[in-house]
């Protein structure tokens, strides 16, 4: 693949757009509806998608029907069309109903936005919803997106989207409610809120940074958001008839979240081994640092800075592959050592 179509100019097209450049990919985009820079714009749909050898429809979801029957009389069966949608059922049949079997699609979610671009946050992953109609559709969107950095999950639409109503669109709905009922408060929180707040005001301005039209795809466009509401708002006013209800007075301890490992001896037996390993994981790590400050001073006498980005993207695949071997999550592992990198660059700078 070099050339890749673009359909679709907005926040989060403009952001995907300077990723696939950066990885070395020739750009061409359209959109009437936003400015699109001069170097990359293409004047008509068909213009677009001329030549390229991926086609990727960044629009909104309730406009990806429109948006496919759009490019459809100008894909040919030699390229590869995939869309960027936060769901997936409904976008996967628009693809599957306007291509069918005569041009080659996959659906895809990148889980990153706008913001994560910009803070520079790593690993990016993205979801692959293989087809049947073209198995092999997959692969070469699994190529680009790893030519692109990412590391890949697969999943199926169904699959993805109850995954995305029970996690993703419901922050959102946590997030739209927290604002609504306090305002104020979304805007400005004191600085002296607790930890607990904390995670929930980071939530609402990751919600808030990721584009208000996203709010109304992930429950409106995502057939199975509206039981995952339901069943949080029944939740909810379960909990709160308990607060006021005249078993507070005769069973306070009713209304305690219960700790599991009270409940289980097996469980609280696993804790207490998992305290004393994670002891032995960080005298590992206590070594670990006194090695990366000794390169470092290592790369201080060569005159090289602290970042080697060569040396980082071989070590994480390398931890990769030994967490598959371990039969480990490759992409939690990846994480992991993401973390121990960056104790090990502040170790290093340490020592400038």
């Amino acid at each position: 693949m070099t050339l890749v179509a673009l359909l679709g100019y907005g926040r989060f097209g403009r952001a995907f757009g300077d990723l696939v450049t950066e990885a070395g990919f020739h750009l061409r985009a359209y959109d009437p509806y936003t400015e699109v820079p001069e170097a990359v714009r293409a004047n008509s749909v068909a213009e677009l998608v001329a030549g390229a050898d991926l086609v990727v429809v960044a629009v909104p979801v309730p406009a990806m029907t429109a948006a496919v029957a759009e490019i459809a009389p100008h894909v040919t069966p030699d390229q590869l069309v995939l869309d960027v949608g936060s769901v997936k059922v409904r976008p996967v049949a628009a693809l599957e109903g306007g291509l069918g079997a005569r041009i080659p699609w996959v659906g895809t979610h990148p889980l990153f936005g706008p913001l994560s671009l910009t803070l520079a946050e790593r690993p990016l992953r993205v979801v692959i919803c293989p087809n049947e109609v073209h198995p092999e559709a997959a692969r070469r969107a699994r190529y680009f997106y790893e030519s692109l950095g990412c590391v890949i999950i697969e999943q199926s639409a169904e699959d993805h989207d109850r995954a995305m109503a029970r996690t993703h669109a419901l922050a959102f709905f946590i997030a739209k409610g927290v604002i609504d009922a306090d305002k104020a408060l979304a805007d400005d929180p004191p600085p002296f809120v607790p930890p607990s707040f904390q995670g929930l005001a980071r939530t609402m301005q990751s919600v808030r940074a990721d584009a208000g039209h996203l709010y109304r795809a992930l429950h409106q466009d995502n057939p199975f958001a509206a039981d995952v509401r339901q069943a949080l708002i029944e939740a909810l006013v379960h909990a709160d008839r308990k607060l006021t209800s005249a078993e507070v007075a005769t069973a306070p301890e009713s209304l305690a979240i219960p700790d599991l490992g009270t409940r289980s001896p097996e469980l609280h037996e696993a804790r207490a081994h998992i305290d004393s390993l994670d002891r032995d994981l960080l005298v590992l790590l206590r070594r670990r640092a006194d090695l990366a400050a000794r390169a470092g001073r290592a790369k201080r006498a060569l005159g090289h800075g602290v970042l080697d980005a060569s040396r980082e993207a071989e070590l994480l695949n390398q931890r990769r592959r030994w967490a598959e071997e371990q039969g480990l999550d490759p992409a939690a592992v990846d994480d992991v050592f993401q973390a121990i990198l960056r104790l090990s660059r502040s170790v290093q700078r340490q020592g400038d």
